[in-house]
């Protein structure tokens, strides 16, 4: 079943838009509420960038003899210009926003080919290089588009795959139509076909695993849930053996394995973050995870010895999976 609702809040403050499982589900924009705080500048969709001490200096109005020809190129509005510093300290202007937070770069570059970003007050190009300090601002326009965008909660089933279809498998985005979105859904919004466009998973699910996958179109909510500073923590449940033991794996399964699993392993060569991992019951495991590794939690299980028979996420950030049926 699917949940799809706008994120015209994610910038602006989310207090205004439900996530629908009924009210046991919480706001998928509380996800970015530690990035809103540090970057509270943004409620505008403009950055300034300046600190006090780094203030840019007043420019003196008073017209000097002999520069004529500068003081009417000055006048011109245009793109604005490459800076001249030698590639130091300098982004490209979409990496930049979206570091900000203000926007995917894929929507950066929508934007600044559309004319609708500026930097310092004059119209970006694309490929700009700025720096840390420079001012960026979006039009009203661009705000306008990306408060249509939208985040779907859906419950994968078993045999689905989360991005795009191979090896004959259906993909998880082939599940939304009108006739699955959950009854259950409180918000506004209803389904229309435009809402698949660009709609790309955060946080894969594997074939084998079923629970809560989120599809978005936003890039903002894609860089909450799985960039590279994300610290959104994933839950799930895990049914395992332990060799030929299917019945209470939790008595014979050694104490000092179930600590590596806590804190210890590496996979491809790079030590885990510390998970949280414990006995929900005899035959089930509840992994708690601030990363997410191709097929981590199974091959986690595979260096101690356990085998995975059923693996459902039923948690990202303070979103849950609650009562939302599969399919």
């Amino acid at each position: 079943m699917l949940n799809v609702y706008k994120e015209t809040g994610f910038v602006q403050g989310a207090g205004r838009h439900q996530c629908s499982h009924l009210q046991r589900c919480q706001k998928l924009l509380h996800l970015a509420t530690c990035n809103e705080r540090q970057h509270g500048r943004l409620q505008k969709l403009t950055v300034h960038a300046h600190s006090p001490q780094q203030a840019p200096k007043p420019v003196d109005p008073t017209p000097k003899r002999g520069h004529r020809s500068q003081q009417l190129a000055s006048k011109q509005a245009g793109p604005v210009k490459q800076p001249q510093s030698g590639g130091r300290n300098l982004s490209r202007l979409n990496k930049r926003m979206a570091e900000l937070g203000l926007c995917s770069r894929r929507e950066a570059d929508d934007w600044i080919a559309q004319g609708l970003v500026r930097v310092d007050g004059q119209v970006a190009t694309m490929g700009l290089q700025v720096s840390q300090h420079a001012r960026i601002e979006v039009g009203e326009q661009a705000h306008s588009q990306q408060a249509q965008l939208v985040t779907v909660l859906l419950h994968k089933p078993v045999g689905y795959v989360s991005g795009q279809a191979e090896d004959g498998h259906a993909p998880a985005v082939s599940l939304l139509s009108e006739r699955t979105h959950w009854r259950g859904d409180t918000s506004r919004l209803r389904f229309n076909p435009s809402q698949l466009r660009g709609l790309a998973p955060a946080g894969r699910l594997d074939l084998d695993s079923n629970g809560l996958l989120v599809l978005t179109q936003d890039g903002r909510v894609a860089r909450q849930l799985i960039g590279a500073e994300s610290s959104v923590t994933k839950e799930y449940l895990v049914r395992v053996t332990w060799g030929d033991v299917v019945r209470n794996v939790q008595g014979v399964f050694p104490a000092s394995k179930l600590s590596k699993l806590r804190h210890g392993l590496s996979l491809d060569g790079k030590m885990l973050k510390p998970a949280t991992v414990e006995w929900q019951n005899p035959e089930q495991l509840r992994f708690v995870l601030s990363e997410g590794r191709k097929r981590q939690i199974r091959r986690m299980c595979d260096l101690v010895g356990l085998k995975v028979v059923g693996l459902k996420r039923i948690r990202i950030g303070r979103v849950l999976l609650g009562s939302l049926p599969p399919g």
